[in-house]
């Protein structure tokens, strides 16, 4: 599903390299996670598939089903099925949640050359996936994330999830900030979105999270690659010994 090859990415405005060699493979139906360090690139591989301006791809390849989404706008990106789930979900003011969902979902609708999504079979769906993540309906009125608690921003973006239904879900960081139970929740919701043809990748810190959202596969990163693979069991060995013995091996 996603194909990522030898991937060096820069800072623009510093000439900082990045990422030094990112080399992965996501499939459809596999939870991937990322772990390590601060400064060791997870967040900016989000990024860079995402789209966001500000860095260089130098050399390498990033593939969604075999095409090339480097090439593509955050937009096209967004309609060929990849989703970001931001760190720090950004608040719009004066757009109201259901009209900025119900724009997101027919924009992306109409990119695939499908349907607008009638006012009534969008109401009853937006009402029914926020009843499963515990979103009233007070919540689906007010401006895009403003005012809501760090739970409820989470929560938030894992209902535009549900609602656009990508292919490819990247969560940066998603359990940053959230207490225990907001966490379980958040988790819930994700693990309702598993399937066969949709991959995700988990970018975290902590082992914490992915107990309640359990990986296929778990990469380690750090200075910029990505330094050793292996199952759940490697997330358990970094929560107990830290990244010390990973950051040598670079």
């Amino acid at each position: 599903m996603l194909e990522i090859k030898n991937l060096h990415v820069k800072l623009e405005e510093e000439d900082k390299a990045i990422l030094k060699g990112v080399d992965l493979t996501v499939e459809a139906g596999k939870v991937h996670a990322i772990m390590g360090p601060n400064g060791s690139g997870k967040s900016t591989l989000s990024y860079v598939l995402s789209g966001r301006d500000g860095y260089e791809v130098t050399d390498g390849s990033a593939t969604l089903e075999g095409e090339d989404v480097l090439g593509l706008e955050p937009e096209e990106r967004a309609a060929a099925g990849l989703f970001l789930a931001f760190q720090y979900p950004v608040e719009i003011p004066g757009v109201g949640n259901m009209t900025f969902l119900r724009s997101a979902v027919n924009a992306q609708r109409k990119a695939r050359g499908q349907e607008e999504m009638s006012s009534s079979d969008f109401l009853k769906e937006i009402r029914a996936k926020a009843k499963d993540l515990q979103i009233g309906q007070e919540m689906l009125k007010r401006p895009v994330n403003v005012g809501f608690s760090g739970g409820e921003k989470k929560r938030n973006e894992i209902l535009q999830m549900a609602m656009l239904e990508p292919r490819l879900c990247i969560l940066d960081e998603t359990d940053s900030g959230l207490d225990v139970d907001a966490m379980k929740l958040v988790a819930e919701g994700v693990n309702a979105l598993r399937s066969p043809d949709r991959g995700f990748l988990v970018i975290t810190h902590y082992q914490r999270l992915l107990d309640h959202i359990v990986p296929d596969v778990v990469h380690i990163m750090s200075n910029g690659r990505i330094v050793k693979t292996g199952g759940p069991e490697l997330a358990r060995e970094v929560e107990a010994n830290g990244y010390a013995d990973f950051k040598e091996t670079v």
